[in-house]
């Protein structure tokens, strides 16, 4: 059985990275009903876009449609469907009862569980597949092998998120957002409390300071021949409203990795592990994959404590009658910094600026974000390819 790997989109330029890079699928939302309403999402058109790009490469697109809905948007949810429905995505994503309900009256899309509805157990699991589900995203409380007996009692197809932010909360459900900034998260709002600073006061003792909530990331990299043996149908990057450098950086780690177990049988753990360390994150942890999670997965600080790299740009352009490409700037470079092109396949390509050319023809020192310079050209460098470039700071 081959497994998927699936990797979060919150826009177009992302969709298409994400494919570009080696995911077969993607999960993207419309501007409506889903959990992330600070991405950017899809519009109509967008959507039909997307799933052009997708089809043409034989590569798969999941909408999410998995906030929980009050009647006044319920009433909303078929015209979405509709469009849906002529559209043609390869399944939804859904939580909330009433709306897989829906989307099985009004379609005949696939529909997926959602980790929010805690799906942790086969009787569960099989009430969903009895209500039209092909497919649970198991609940982040279980290991692969409680997920690998789900799909062996019931013939759903699982999913299970392998790498990115947790939730210190029940599969996703806080309700943290909606008491301190009035936004529900389980309706699109988390504003991420779990992150803040807090102070924990206890009689007349001074007050304890600690991130106590808040979860390292998930990172199953190291953990690929479990989920194989275990039959997991796809393996899920969570992050649709992270940067273009950690699409690229995620997708391409697991996907090589994949592509090497089939090729060989084996694959380079240490390699992609360090090759995930300069995606910006927070400590790692693998969380419940093997045995539940406990007091090593908190994290006891507030933002990302690896920065070593930032993103440097997207190659726009190869000329080769001059031998050069494009690359549109994202952070500012100098003359003598070193860039990395990461290709689609094959190694990193390390690269020193030391002759760039701006637009217009001219050799410049410093290159702004957002302008475009042009580099000497290096052999495995495609259009599309995102650099990277290390930063201290």
């Amino acid at each position: 059985m081959t497994i998927e790997l699936l990797a979060p989109a919150g826009n177009l330029e992302k969709l298409k990275i994400a494919i570009d890079y080696g995911a077969d699928a993607v999960y993207i939302a419309g501007q409506q009903f889903g959990l992330r309403s600070a991405a950017d999402n899809f519009s109509t058109s967008e959507i039909e876009q997307a799933l052009a790009y997708a089809h043409d490469r034989n590569r798969k697109v999941y909408i999410a449609i998995n906030a929980f809905l009050h009647d006044h948007e319920l009433e909303q949810l078929p015209s979405f469907l509709a469009v849906l429905e002529r559209l043609g995505p390869d399944g939804v994503i859904c939580s909330d009862r009433g709306v897989v309900a829906c989307v099985r009256e009004k379609t005949s899309i696939p529909i997926h569980i959602s980790t929010q509805a805690s799906v942790i157990n086969s009787w569960h699991a099989t009430l969903w597949k009895e209500a039209g589900a092909s497919r649970i995203v198991a609940g982040r409380e279980l290991s692969i092998r409680e997920v690998g007996e789900i799909r062996r009692k019931t013939g759903l197809e699982v999913e299970m998120f392998v790498h990115g932010a947790m939730c210190m909360a029940y599969s996703g459900r806080c309700t943290l957002s909606t008491y301190i900034a009035g936004r529900d998260s389980n309706r699109g709002g988390c504003i991420q409390n779990c992150r803040y600073h807090y102070h924990l006061y206890q009689g007349e003792d001074p007050p304890a300071s600690a991130y106590f909530l808040s979860s390292r990331d998930l990172c199953g990299i190291g953990l690929l021949d479990a989920f194989i043996d275990a039959g997991i149908s796809s393996l899920k990057i969570e992050g649709r409203m992270k940067s273009n450098l950690y699409i690229a950086s995620t997708v391409r780690a697991y996907a090589g990795a994949l592509q090497e177990i089939r090729d060989t049988g084996t694959y380079r753990k240490e390699h992609w592990q360090e090759e995930l360390k300069r995606v910006p994150h927070r400590d790692y942890t693998e969380a419940s994959l093997m045995s539940p999670a406990g007091s090593e997965s908190v994290y006891n600080r507030q933002s990302a404590s690896y920065k070593e790299f930032k993103l440097a740009g997207t190659v726009l352009d190869i000329d080769r009658e001059h031998d050069r490409f494009a690359l549109q700037v994202k952070n500012r470079i100098v003359v003598g910094d070193s860039i990395q092109v990461m290709p689609f396949r094959g190694e990193v390509i390390s690269l020193d600026v030391l002759s760039p050319i701006n637009i217009g023809g001219e050799a410049v020192q410093l290159i702004q974000p957002g302008s475009v310079c042009w580099l000497p050209l290096v052999e495995g460098i495609e259009p599309r390819n995102v650099a990277r470039i290390r930063r201290s700071s």
